[in-house]
């Protein structure tokens, strides 16, 4: 799918319709230090092997791309729950 890098949305803070840059939103590093992570790692360890049951394959053919879109007046970013596609091409 094809979208274009800005377009005209409304803006919460701003109270009204703005221009608009898009961006697909990507995860950021998972910290190894974080509680839910350390949890996990003492359950795997020793015998008795993986705590959740291992994906084999995937059964899902796309992934769902969440949109974060910044507003040109205030800066204010704001995201859209997942379109579900195959790929995402934003355009000038």
């Amino acid at each position: 799918m094809k979208m274009r890098k800005e377009l005209n949305k409304f803006c919460p803070k701003c109270k009204k319709h703005t221009i608009q840059s898009v961006a697909i939103y990507k995860k950021g590093k998972d910290r190894k230090t974080a509680e839910g992570a350390r949890r996990h790692a003492e359950d795997k360890k020793g015998y008795g092997g993986q705590k959740f049951p291992e994906l084999k394959r995937t059964a899902k053919t796309t992934k769902k791309i969440t949109l974060r879109y910044t507003c040109k007046n205030c800066q204010r970013k704001t995201m859209k729950e997942g379109m579900r596609m195959r790929k995402l091409e934003i355009q000038p």
